[in-house]
């Protein structure tokens, strides 16, 4: 049985002279980035996390072999990197100083990540019971907190209400409920009619959308509820372009105009969301953290000095960006097999870790990590070992020959597998490890089929 525990890597934390790889120190506040760099490796590794590198033609991950991890812990495994996630929280701190920044905790509600954005700085956004509660449990404070979901059930607004949480008021009906249950600090989720360039299932901000209020009822709900301190406004997840977020800024300025104007209510506080996406294959463009903040900034202040406002306090709410880049997913290879035209490579996980291929396409690459220095012979569609045709995770990747028990790598997966995973098939969940300067430790254990069987009656 492999052991599930911390563990230290001697001598692994320095890159030998000579070693691939990018500096550990690579930040995210450059100017727009587009992706790849020359040379198939490194543009490969622009992808990992920051230190990432090649060793005697392995990838070694926080000082530590992609080898060495799946041997102690076990595959698939999902590895994250505490200095970029840290540089990453950094970047919005940096960027907006003033700002309350929250963790979206839906990316993957996990404790030993929401403590560690806590510590620096970081609340938390949360849409559930159990995000609150896992919030609270790491030790986000209430006054760092922000609740939201379009379908609030009476305890989570009694809990969001027991912690002096922050609630985003989604509906009318709502707003009845929330004072019943206590709820003194609000926001109204606006809907602006703004369809960001993005897959259709993570829109938010379109006209139709299941979230937040049309504007004639955000008006009502901030007549009925003239005590609420500002707007919510997101349009949706995974943008790379700035023109989408730009609109979202002016649109809701504007609307906090009409807000005065019409009822004499003035926005005191201004919740942008979240949504800036991160690149998973080397042909993917990616608007860096700093450059993104600062042009929200930017064109927050251009919009208020237009109307009339006062600047708002802002808040913030990223989750894949701070996530996606530090996390790895490690698979080992099974069953290799040529079917027509098509090779295809098979690994022990899929779509119950990592669905987001199979709900909407999502695109990732891949390489081997116990031969990344060896160059590409073909190209190879990586599948899952569910019981689904649909269970595709990479449509095409070029690789070398890959062989039963090579180990495979699969960049910026910090966001949205393991939050997202199931056990279909009663295959039990993977394990999440921290690594740091050549030492790793278990942030979620790996699930055992006897977790599954106890749930059973």
């Amino acid at each position: 049985m492999r052991r599930e525990c911390s563990a230290r890597f001697p001598g692994r934390a320095t890159p030998r002279p000579g070693a691939t790889g990018r500096h550990p120190s690579r930040h995210e506040d450059a100017g727009p980035l587009r992706l790849p760099r020359p040379g198939r490796i490194d543009s490969m590794l622009e992808l990992f996390p920051d230190g990432t590198r090649i060793e005697d033609g392995a990838l070694v991950l926080g000082g530590i072999t992609a080898g060495e991890l799946v041997s102690l812990y076990g595959s698939p495994l999902l590895v994250y990197d505490e200095s970029t996630l840290r540089a990453r929280a950094r970047s919005y701190r940096n960027a907006a100083p003033e700002a309350l920044v929250c963790y979206g905790a839906k990316a993957f509600p996990n404790l030993a990540l929401i403590r560690l954005f806590a510590s620096e700085g970081i609340g938390a956004d949360v849409s559930t019971l159990g995000e609150l509660r896992f919030a609270r449990a790491a030790g986000v404070e209430g006054d760092r907190l922000v609740v939201h979901g379009n379908n609030k059930a009476d305890d989570e607004l009694r809990a969001a209400a027991a912690e002096g949480a922050l609630v985003v008021i989604d509906s009318l009906e709502e707003i009845g409920r929330a004072r019943e249950a206590g709820v003194e600090r609000t926001l109204v989720r606006v809907t602006p009619g703004i369809e960001a360039d993005t897959h259709e299932s993570i829109r938010t901000g379109q006209t139709g959308s299941k979230f937040g209020l049309p504007p004639a009822e955000a008006i009502e709900a901030i007549r009925a509820n003239p005590r609420s301190e500002g707007l919510h406004v997101h349009i949706g997840s995974q943008l790379r372009e700035l023109d989408a977020a730009r609109m979202a800024v002016d649109w809701v300025a504007s609307f906090a105009a009409r807000c005065r104007d019409e009822l004499g209510w003035e926005a005191r506080t201004l919740d942008l969301g979240g949504g800036l996406g991160v690149a998973a294959t080397s042909d993917e463009k990616e608007v860096p953290i700093a450059v993104f903040v600062s042009e929200l900034l930017a064109e927050l202040e251009r919009a208020c000095s237009r109307e009339g406002l006062s600047l708002p306090r802002l808040i913030l709410e990223p989750g894949r960006s701070l996530t996606a880049r530090g996390g790895v997913t490690l698979y080992s290879i099974g069953s290799v097999k040529r079917s027509s035209s098509t090779t295809y490579v098979a690994v022990d996980g899929g779509m119950s870790d990592n669905p987001r291929p199979a709900l909407y396409g999502a695109r990732y690459t891949a390489l081997l990590a116990n031969r990344a220095g060896e160059p590409p012979s073909g190209t190879y569609t990586i599948v899952g070992k569910h019981c689904e045709s649909g269970d595709l995770l990479i449509d095409q990747v070029r690789l070398p020959e890959p062989r039963r028990g090579d180990i495979l790598a699969v960049p910026a997966t910090g966001a949205y597998t393991l939050a997202m995973s199931s056990t279909y098939n009663a295959v039990p969940r993977p394990a999440a490890v921290l690594v740091a300067d050549g030492s790793a430790r278990v942030i979620r254990r790996r699930e055992t089929i006897d977790d599954l069987l106890a749930l059973e009656s």
